[in-house]
């Protein structure tokens, strides 16, 4: 009897203790941001003020999944999903007809050597866009992605038809050394016949103590999540730009170079970029843009602007010019409140003003 009970003990402990490492070894985790803002938006050239309960004032309110697997002898799968939602009405993603998972949506394996990540993803020049501006990944206020993204219906973004993330990529991410970070990014076009059409890139990320840098670029003739929103399977169109008496000068490809950096002073941040962007049509954009962070109380005050000069032979060089300045203070960790007013300009339209207060949790 003795023998059977001390048995059975051995037997619930050691399947005790392998569930117990099976959990160790595997994790998931759901996170997200909430942000809502309340304001009046108008960009140049707009006929009239917007007054609006926005989504997305600081970050674009999304909720996602993270996990990953020990595989044993350094190796790890891992996996992210992201979807978007607009918290003013409920509806899912960024806008009508996006994509489901137009965050993230990707599989990934990593060792020592670095990591191989399939699927959707943050695209080269994207992330130090982010990383090197004090209003980060804002869809709403930041000037720099206002120019590079989202652009107006007078003046298109630098970036054209790229979106925030690219679909049907594959991405190395070199391991971290002295500080570097090297990610390399390719998606396929997909296009039967024609494997010549496809996304190219690459970025080059420093982070020092207080010293950031980052170099990226990217080669782009495939538009997300389709070639053309607006027709499916239609040509690719990355860029077009409405030219006074004539027609639209229509690109379909885009080679864009970013430089950016970041210094921690402690008493403020700074920050500064500039990227190029030539298309294959006669048309050039240059976005030059500095900033600063600066902690005050429970929060910082945050400025920054940023200039895109368009320039073409067919018409006369165009700028625009948008700052944004605002205070976003923190009510603990994870919840913040924040207020913000903005300038935009355009060559040959009228100066426009914007304002939003809102809120941002994070979970």
């Amino acid at each position: 009897m003795k023998s059977k009970i001390l048995l059975s003990t051995l037997l619930t402990t050691a399947i005790a203790t392998s569930a117990g490492a099976a959990l160790a070894q595997t994790s998931v985790t759901m996170e997200g941001v909430a942000d809502g803002f309340a304001g009046s938006m108008r960009n140049s050239g707009d006929a009239a003020s917007t007054s609006k309960i926005g989504s997305g004032g600081l970050s674009t309110s999304y909720i996602g999944f993270k996990g990953s697997e020990d595989l044993g002898g350094g190796l790890k799968a891992s996996f992210t999903l992201g979807a978007f939602y607009r918290i003013d009405d409920g509806a899912s993603g960024r806008f009508n007809g996006d994509t489901f998972f137009a965050r993230d949506a990707n599989v990934a394996l990593s060792n020592q050597y670095g990591k191989i990540t399939l699927g959707r993803m943050t695209p080269p020049t994207t992330l130090p866009l982010y990383m090197f501006n004090p209003i980060e990944d804002s869809f709403t206020l930041s000037p720099l992605v206002l120019h590079a993204i989202v652009g107006t219906s007078v003046f298109p973004g630098t970036f054209g038809k790229t979106d925030s993330a690219w679909s049907n990529s594959i991405r190395y991410t070199s391991p971290t050394f002295a500080g570097i970070t090297v990610n390399l990014h390719y998606q396929f076009g997909e296009t039967a016949g024609n494997s010549s059409k496809n996304n190219k890139g690459a970025n080059v990320l420093y982070q020092n103590g207080a010293l950031g840098l980052g170099l990226a670029y990217h080669d782009v003739q495939v538009g997300n999540p389709v070639d053309n929103p607006i027709v499916p399977n239609g040509p690719s169109v990355m860029l077009s730009v409405p030219v006074a008496g004539g027609p639209n000068l229509v690109a379909t490809r885009q080679k864009l170079t970013f430089i950016g950096g970041s210094y921690d002073l402690a008493f403020m941040k700074l920050f500064a970029t500039y990227d190029r962007a030539t298309h294959n049509v006669d048309l050039k954009d240059q976005t030059g843009t500095l900033g600063v962070s600066v902690p005050a109380g429970s929060g910082k005050f945050l400025a920054a602007v940023a200039q895109t000069k368009r320039e073409s032979t067919v018409f006369d060089d165009l700028k625009r010019t948008t700052v944004s300045v605002g205070y976003d203070y923190f009510l603990s960790k994870r919840t913040d409140l924040y207020a913000f007013v903005m300038s935009d300009k355009t060559t040959n339209y009228a100066n426009a003003g914007s304002f939003a207060v809102g809120m941002r949790h994070r979970f």
